[in-house]
Order: C-alpha cells, then sequence, then structure tokens
C-alpha cells in the first residue's frame, strides 16, 4: 500500500450524503463497505447512518477494514462549550469503540452550508468575542478527546465561519496546538480561496488528518456565476475524486512525504451517486493514488537509500 505511515481511506459520501439522505439511501453499509475493499481502500470514516459500535465492527473485521474517524457539527458558539462537551463526549464514545484516530470537529453556528443562500457569498463571519468562545472551546473539546485516545482535527469548510486562509491562521493562532488540530482539504481550500497549497505548507505541522478532494474547476465557475448554494454545487458536480479534476496531488502528496507525515489521507468527493456511479469512481481514485502518487514513495526510499 505504498507508504507504512500513511493510511488510505474513502469517505461514504460517495455513496450515501448525510446532509442529503435521500440521495444514495439504496447503499447499504455492506454494500458501501465492500465497495471499499474491491477499490483497495483500508478504511472510511463513519456516516451518518452507521449501526451500532458493534454491529459495524464486525462489518468491518469481516473486511479487515478500519474507521478513520467521524464528522462532529459543534455548535459552540450558539450553545456554549459545556453543552457542546456534553454531545462530543457520547461521539468520541462512539469513535473509541470503533477504534478510531480522529475526531472531525467544524464548527455549524451560522452555517449556511445545509442552506439554500449562495456559499460562494454569503458565508458567516464571527466577532471577536465569537473567535475567543470558539477557540477556548475547542481547546476543552480537544483535551476530551484525548481522554478517549483521539486527536480532535478541525475542518475548514466552505459555507462556515473557519473557511478561508486568513481566517484558520487565526483558529490556529489562538488555539492550543497540543489539543486542536487541522483537518487539510485540498478541495474546500481550493473553492475558497483558489489555492491549496499555500495553507499546507504554512500549517504542516497542525494538520493531523488530510482529506483528498478535488475540484472541476469549470463547474466551481459555473456555480459561483450562478449563485448556487453548496449542496446545489456539489450536486452540479463541483467536487470529484483525485485525479478528475483540477488539483495537482503530486505536490501534496509529496510535502506531506517530506515531513513523514503519519496518518490517514481520505479521499472524499461529494457527489450524486446516480450520477457519479460510487465504485467506479473509487476505482478511478484508486488508480490515480497507485499511478501518481505511490510512485513518489518509492522515489523517496531510494533517495534515502
Amino acid at each position: 500500500m505504498g507508504n507504512q505511515q500513511i493510511s488510505w481511506g474513502i469517505a461514504p459520501i460517495g455513496w450515501r450524503n448525510d446532509d442529503i439522505p435521500e440521495i444514495g439511501a439504496e447503499n447499504t453499509l455492506s454494500h458501501l463497505l465492500s465497495d471499499i475493499v474491491v477499490a483497495g481502500f483500508e478504511g472510511t470514516e463513519v456516516g451518518g447512518f452507521f449501526p451500532e459500535p458493534k454491529i459495524l465492527n464486525k462489518e468491518l473485521g469481516l473486511r479487515n477494514l478500519r474507521i478513520a474517524g467521524q464528522w462532529f457539527s459543534s455548535f459552540i458558539i450558539r450553545d456554549g462549550v459545556e453543552e457542546a462537551s456534553k454531545a462530543f463526549h457520547k461521539h468520541c464514545e462512539y469513535l473509541q469503540a470503533v477504534n478510531a484516530a480522529v475526531a472531525v470537529v467544524s464548527e455549524q453556528t451560522f452555517s449556511i452550508q445545509g442552506t439554500s443562500k449562495n456559499v460562494f457569498t454569503e458565508k458567516p463571519y464571527f466577532t471577536d468575542e465569537e473567535w475567543n468562545k470558539l477557540c477556548q472551546g475547542l481547546n476543552e473539546l480537544g483535551k476530551i478527546a484525548e481522554q478517549y485516545g483521539l486527536k480532535l482535527v478541525f475542518h475548514h469548510h466552505m459555507g462556515t465561519g473557519v473557511q478561508t486562509l486568513e481566517e484558520i491562521d487565526r483558529l490556529m493562532e489562538n488555539t492550543d496546538p497540543n489539543h486542536v488540530h487541522l483537518l487539510y482539504d485540498t478541495g474546500h481550500i481550493f473553492v475558497s480561496d483558489g489555492d491549496y497549497l499555500l495553507l499546507l505548507h504554512k500549517h504542516i505541522d497542525r494538520i493531523k488528518h488530510v482529506h483528498f478532494k478535488d475540484v472541476r474547476k469549470n463547474v466551481r465557475e459555473q456555480c459561483e456565476k450562478e449563485g448556487k448554494s453548496f449542496l446545489q454545487s456539489f450536486l452540479a458536480g463541483m467536487f470529484t475524486v483525485p485525479g478528475d479534476g483540477y488539483i495537482d496531488f503530486t505536490e501534496v502528496y509529496q510535502k506531506l512525504l517530506d515531513v513523514h507525515y503519519s496518518g490517514w489521507i481520505v479521499i472524499e468527493a461529494e457527489q450524486d451517486p446516480s450520477v457519479a456511479h460510487p465504485l467506479e469512481y473509487a476505482l478511478k481514485a484508486r488508480k490515480y493514488i497507485n499511478e501518481e502518487l505511490l510512485v513518489l514513495d518509492k522515489e523517496d526510499a531510494l533517495v534515502g537509500s
């Protein structure tokens, strides 16, 4: 599978989407997990439709798959850290029971990602007071995650108050690096800022989880022109798997190798499964990884020998 420190996963979002449960609803857990095996991945992230740990662990064990992590919507600014902590403890208990590595946290106060608002012009912004509340709260949640043997990785996301590089900078500067880590998502930062390498180089020391998401640049431009929402944009095909869009993942992967990144790289592409056949796209991603990225491991090994 290439570099021993890196585990390759693929997210369930290509099969079923938590934000729009009706799409891909026919794709069962067994179907999804078996497709992941066929496509040659080592694991996945937990989807909203996944069962209790005991059932999930059995299905994973039968296929020799692992869980990387799961999304958690925090509302630290809206509800306060005490309320957020209660829900987060439950979240971490589940993740510990399925032997996950990370808890993926996204602050959803004022988020427009599930609404019909224009994702390119109507994102929310936080006040100084809200920023302080968020950063202090994340430090607390990070400590909770550690009680369960997990790392909190913060997911910068389109349509939220932590989307742009400037906002990610502020979050990183004002949170404790011992407790708050970063999820680096190529697709979200590229759609937001038109650049995906600056964030990688700037915050490489904080990155403990990675999403490889590609972007169809022409679709992105069309969506912006039409003022589409986040959901409308991904249904229009703005995102795709690595090797099928604009992003050059060889530069990204080489940088991760250079710093001896250890952790998961999860392929993630929100698409409509009735349009983009999930297994077909999983195999497309795997082919790209094998042919374009894993060769860099071999080159590194030769240089090091």
